[in-house]
């Protein structure tokens, strides 16, 4: 089953929030939308959902036209920031919940909630409240909760934006696993681009509720259609030279190389990163970014140079990729 949307929008106050969105994601495909606050990425799972009204397109859930349909005849399962368990109810009575409503029996439920907790390693933890639980794994619970709703479509916004780095690295390869089991199409939401990365086969770039860039990870990476997607995707983010004949030519700081000769850098500052070190350089193409290793002792002038075949060039008007 593929999901797919056509020319979506969504207007209020006569501003699109959403405008002419199209993609499709299949099962087993993990789609990330990735842009700046208020691009439009979770109006765009509100509107799959059915919680908001889709104005113009088509939103499917493979030959099946769900645009116009409530959320409750949309078999759609939700993850949000806010995990949303009942605190006075254990794992196991936070799962069982939606199967009781939705009269499942019994047995059945007792053997999916026993297959769901197994698969997200919580099974030991089935009579714990809540508040007994770490953030990792109430996020799981949240997850699961969703699962169980053995959906068409898994919609997740942000699900771990309240985790520590160290936890979101650990809980990341568990996550993409759950998701690729599950063998459904999912949109997920997130400001990480670590995150984004990891866990995406494709990435779709938001701005101003438009899709600007939808690639694979690498091919984003390596090949941005334009200056703000180069510039958004990636961490540090890339430099731009002075804008020559119409042109803005931009160089990623782990392409900048040192050198006997080249462009003459001032070291400002440096931050050590553990595994590496970020130089903050001024030179006459203006202030750059660097990347070296831990171990390098910078002096405070050097010479840096790099490929022509890594330097991306943009319009320097419209900021689309020229070379």
């Amino acid at each position: 089953m593929t999901l797919e949307l056509q020319s979506v929008g969504r207007q209020i106050n006569a501003k699109w929030i959403v405008h002419d969105l199209s993609f499709s994601v299949k099962q087993d495909e993990c789609l990330v939308l990735v842009g700046p606050s208020g691009c439009g990425k979770s109006s765009t799972l509100r509107l799959i959902a059915g919680l908001d009204r889709c104005q113009q397109g088509t939103i499917k859930f493979g030959n099946r036209d769900v645009t116009h349909l409530p959320p409750s005849e949309r078999a759609v399962g939700m993850v949000f920031q806010s995990y949303a368990l009942l605190p006075h109810l254990t794992v196991y009575e936070n799962l069982e919940l939606g199967l009781r409503i939705r009269g499942v029996r019994i047995e059945e439920r007792s053997r999916r909630i026993q297959h769901i907790l197994d698969l997200v390693q919580l099974a030991d933890r089935a009579n714990h409240r809540p508040s007994a639980l770490s953030g990792g794994q109430r996020q799981r619970v949240a997850l699961a909760r969703a699962l169980l709703r053995n959906a068409m479509v898994y919609l997740l916004d942000e699900p771990m934006s309240n985790l520590d780095a160290q936890l979101r690295e650990q809980i990341r390869p568990e996550l993409r696993r759950l998701i690729l089991d599950q063998g459904k199409p999912t949109v997920y939401v997130t400001h990480d681009q670590n995150e984004a990365l990891a866990m995406a086969n494709k990435i779709a770039i938001i701005n101003n509720g438009e899709i600007v860039q939808l690639d694979t990870p690498i091919h984003l990476y390596n090949n941005p259609n334009s200056l703000f997607v180069a510039q958004f995707l990636g961490r540090p983010q890339i430099n731009c030279l002075k804008p020559r004949d119409h042109q803005i030519q931009a160089i990623r700081p782990e392409d900048l190389k040192f050198s006997e000769s080249g462009l003459p850098c001032r070291l400002v500052s440096r931050e050590w990163l553990g595994n590496t070190q970020l130089l903050y350089l001024e030179s006459a193409e203006g202030g750059l970014r660097m990347v070296a290793e831990p171990s390098f002792q910078c002096p405070e002038r050097l010479f840096v140079t790099w490929q022509q075949s890594k330097v991306f060039r943009f319009d320097a008007k419209t900021g689309l990729r020229t070379s």
